[in-house]
């Protein structure tokens, strides 16, 4: 979903911002696999259980209904925190319904 006159922002299920841990108005990265473009946003809530992902504002242009888009949030964590912490990976469906977490990538193969 996209909407070029809405405030610029990522409306994002509040199912997915709860299984992401992905708060209301942070800043979020998009990364569209289909195009190649990558912009910086906000997250905002989208109707719980809708299975909404909308991109709007000027951020519109860069992604349209049924791209493929990888959402990322970022932190700072000093020495002891970064030693506990372990990313938080969700996977979802066409409809944007998750499928499958988990808590780390697996290391690339060579080629």
């Amino acid at each position: 979903m996209a909407d070029l006159h809405y405030e610029g922002s990522c409306a994002i299920d509040e199912d997915l911002l709860d299984a992401a841990s992905i708060r209301e108005y942070e800043q979020i990265d998009i990364w569209n696999v289909n195009n190649g473009e990558r912009f910086t946003t906000y997250a905002i809530r989208a109707e719980r259980g809708s299975g909404v992902i909308s991109v709007n504002g000027s951020a519109a242009r860069r992604a349209a209904p049924g791209d493929i888009l990888i959402i990322a949030s970022f932190a700072v964590y000093n020495e002891v925190e970064l030693a506990k912490y372990a990313p938080l990976l969700i996977y979802v469906d066409t409809q944007n319904r998750i499928v499958r977490m988990a808590g780390q990538i697996p290391a690339q193969a060579a080629a």
